[in-house]
């Protein structure tokens, strides 16, 4: 099913690292169309008439324009010829990947942005200040996030979050937990199910995890020897 497939991302976002290693890892046909957010390209009239909320990561084939990782990652697994372990057709499996891809909005991806924009994206944007106990607030909530992670969805046995294979929801998942540890917090200290997961996802989709995280690790490498709040 030929439609011209373009991803428009850039890989310092965590849904455009998950879509792009979606993508590669099934080998779906696709124009890569980088987006640099650090230029503000994402702001331009160009790109506004491609995506209307200005963001990335969004798709264009040629029958849609697409924004929201969500949506595009359903669209794409019914559109297009997936394995069907991504986002499965049996309905209560496909709840399963619903529940936490619908739950993590105001979760996994609300606390880990937060957190790594106040102590890290904003300071080198803006030249803000972090002050420590608003950072001890954003953070424990975040831990409040991971250890709920560690023990509601990777505390029953199972090996992925929605049951014994990968779907999207672990790709969403592990490309947020992953922000964080360039403002040099560990999410995997302390939460060895949390840690086995993430062993698991990547070795999944290798070699695209870490192929999309290549920034992510050079950036949370140089962050480990400075010291925290």
């Amino acid at each position: 099913m030929a439609k011209n497939l373009k991803l428009y991302y850039d890989l310092m976002s965590q849904p455009s690292r998950a879509l792009w290693i979606f993508l590669e890892k099934t080998k779906l046909p696709y124009e890569k169309c980088l987006v640099n957010l650090g230029k503000g390209e994402h702001l331009t009239d160009e790109f506004k008439a491609i995506n209307r909320f200005q963001k990335v990561p969004c798709i264009a084939d040629s029958q849609i324009k697409l924004a929201e990782s969500v949506a595009i990652f359903r669209y794409l697994c019914r559109e297009y010829r997936v394995p069907d372990h991504w986002y499965p057709a049996d309905s209560r499996r496909q709840a399963l990947v619903d529940e936490y891809l619908e739950w993590q909005h105001h979760n996994t991806r609300a606390t880990c942005v937060i957190y790594f924009q106040y102590m890290w994206l904003r300071p080198r944007m803006f030249g803000t200040k972090v002050d420590p106990k608003q950072a001890d607030k954003y953070r424990a909530q975040m831990a409040n996030c991971l250890d709920f992670i560690e023990r509601e969805y990777l505390g029953g046995g199972s090996p992925f979050i929605a049951g014994n294979e990968i779907t999207v929801a672990d790709l969403l998942a592990a490309c947020e937990i992953e922000q964080p540890r360039m403002a040099g917090y560990d999410p995997c200290e302390g939460r060895p199910n949390l840690t086995q997961w993430m062993a698991r996802v990547r070795e999944t989709t290798s070699p695209f995890y870490d192929q999309a995280h290549k920034l992510v690790n050079k950036i949370a490498q140089d962050a480990v020897s400075k010291p925290k709040l």
